[in-house]
């Protein structure tokens, strides 16, 4: 997961990296996609609100 936004998004900020937990409770089949296609900004604000 690390790896995927790394390559996706160059580097990992600390919101990005807070999000990887929440991301990590959903399935492969259902992150993966996400991931693929959400912004940083989009995946932020989908995971990482609680912060």
């Amino acid at each position: 997961m690390e790896n995927l936004l790394q390559v996706r998004f160059g580097s990992l900020n600390k919101e990005l990296s807070a999000i990887i937990e929440p991301v990590l409770a959903l399935s492969p089949e259902e992150f993966t996609p996400l991931l693929m296609q959400l912004s940083r900004e989009e995946l932020i604000a989908r995971f990482g609100g609680q912060s």
